[in-house]
């Protein structure tokens, strides 16, 4: 396949031989006079001399074989030369004189001189040496093939493009429809974006040229884009990779989840949280029987990615029931303990590679009839994962912070959050310098990265940071002040506390 991206990108698909040039003069116990192509490149086929008529593929060799006189005609031909770039001449079938090794010196054509065989024997035992070869591809492929399928059955589609990527000894990446990422094994920043950019035929510079696309669906139904970057081009790769983009169209084949199933997860969810036998009953109904369950709670940096749509698809690769719901563009949900560590993993994977602007807070495990405090824990960790700017938080990681907060009544923690009172706008309202405050803190008084997060002036900072002393009477040079700060700041943005 190859994509047409408006760039000069060159996508070959050419074998990768097991023999270069040197073992195949080593087998025939043959001399090799060097030239143009290298002892060491990979030999793509071989043909006779009378049946050549364009050059052989870049990067590869094709052996031509012919006797001395057909060759030494070859040479004195003009019109011979072109095709002979990428060759190697197999002079079989009588040794070759002095007239002969000076024109093939001459047109830097690299040789193997096989006196002791004929031409007539000579091909047949190449052909045959390489469609042995080639035979062994197929088969790596068709155990390739069986083994990812396997690894499906086992680790859904993040598993899947893992093992593509260390069979092919490169990297992956699946995008869905819209461009956004699904999963990435072995590939940084750069290679998805570089793979948004060949897959939807964006006219940009593309650092990784060879790249290898292949749908996921056909025609209309094309749900997501596997691109591949393989170490060299090779047939096997493209064939695997094939494979795999079929595979993947099976674990990915998914209907949309209509309104009415988004009220159904809404009513659940209700349920759950009220908790009590209820609850356990209506999980069990849902086809969930997990003893213990840990909720998460996920929502993203940027309104171009769907939380709730990026969400299911986690779920969905997990082989777990859809037990979420989203409110106000965040997403709360539970899953069972043991895929509750690989939700974390899947995330920090596509924030860290992929860059995708997500957030997941996680809480403790909890039984079915207890889930509303894991809930709670989701929502703070999540709070805490937006605010410093982390992919992922679980709630026991928490500092001491939180665990003062959740044993104070409401009575001391509204006169903790009272020390930011003063800080209010005429509607009573925290606005930009409870805002400052709170990235300026998060940054650990930072204030480059701090001016950088607000998108303002250092200066301007440096003015709200002296309005917010005076008005508060903190000093921020103060470890007890800075400390009374972040209380009073983690008060306010309480779930259960209004801002």
């Amino acid at each position: 396949m190859f994509v047409d991206t408006g760039l000069a990108i060159t996508i070959s698909y050419t074998a990768d031989m097991a023999y270069d040039v040197r073992a195949m003069s080593e087998y025939l116990g043959a001399e090799l006079a060097d030239g143009q192509v290298h002892a060491s490149t990979p030999v793509a086929d071989t043909i006779l001399l009378s049946q050549l008529i364009v050059a052989g593929t870049p990067g590869y060799a094709t052996l031509v074989v012919a006797n001395p006189r057909e060759w030494a005609d070859a040479m004195a031909t003009a019109g011979r030369h072109g095709p002979l770039t990428g060759c190697v001449a197999v002079v079989a079938g009588g040794a070759t004189d002095l007239e002969l090794r000076a024109a093939l010196v001459n047109r830097e054509v690299t040789a193997v001189l096989v006196p002791g065989l004929p031409a007539e024997v000579v091909h047949p035992r190449l052909a045959a040496l390489i469609a042995g070869d080639q035979a062994a591809e197929d088969r790596r492929v068709t155990t390739g093939t069986k083994v990812l399928t396997q690894v499906a059955r086992r680790g859904g589609v993040v598993a899947v493009v893992a093992e593509l990527a260390h069979r092919i000894d490169g990297w992956a990446v699946l995008l869905d429809a819209h461009g956004e990422v699904i999963t990435t094994a072995g590939a940084g920043s750069l290679h998805v974006r570089d793979a948004v950019s060949v897959a939807f035929g964006r006219q940009v510079r593309i650092r990784h040229p060879g790249l290898q696309v292949h749908p996921v669906g056909q025609g209309e139904e094309v749900s997501a884009h596997l691109v591949v970057g393989a170490r060299g081009p090779t047939s096997r790769s493209r064939d695997l990779a094939s494979q795999v983009a079929a595979l993947l169209d099976l674990l990915l084949h998914t209907t949309d989840h209509p309104a009415t199933e988004r009220l159904g997860r809404e009513v659940m969810l209700s349920t759950l949280l009220r908790g009590g036998a209820e609850a356990a009953t209506l999980l069990r109904r849902w086809g969930v029987h997990e003893r213990s369950m840990t909720a998460f709670a996920v929502a993203s940096r940027s309104r171009s990615i769907d939380p709730e749509r990026q969400t299911i698809r986690w779920l969905d690769q997990l082989g777990a029931t859809h037990v979420m719901s989203t409110d106000r563009g965040h997403v709360l949900g539970f899953v069972g303990d043991h895929h509750a560590d690989q939700l974390a993993t899947m995330v920090e994977r596509l924030t860290s590679d992929a860059g995708m602007p997500l957030r997941l807070g996680l809480g403790s495990s909890a039984r079915p009839e207890a889930l509303a405090r894991s809930a709670a824990e989701a929502k703070q960790a999540l709070d805490i994962a937006v605010v410093d700017a982390r992919p992922v938080v679980w709630y026991r990681t928490l500092a001491t912070v939180s665990y003062v907060l959740d044993h104070l009544d409401d009575s001391a923690t509204t006169r903790i959050a009272a020390v930011l009172d003063p800080l209010r706008d005429e509607d009573g309202r925290h606005g930009d310098l409870a805002r400052t405050l709170e990235v300026y803190l998060a940054e650990h008084g930072a204030w480059g990265s701090t001016a950088t997060r607000l998108g303002v002036h250092r200066q301007t900072l440096t003015a709200r940071i002296r309005r917010i002393e005076e008005l508060t009477g903190l000093s921020m040079s103060s470890p007890d002040d800075r400390a009374a700060a972040w209380l009073a700041i983690r008060a306010v943005i309480s779930p259960a506390r209004p801002s």
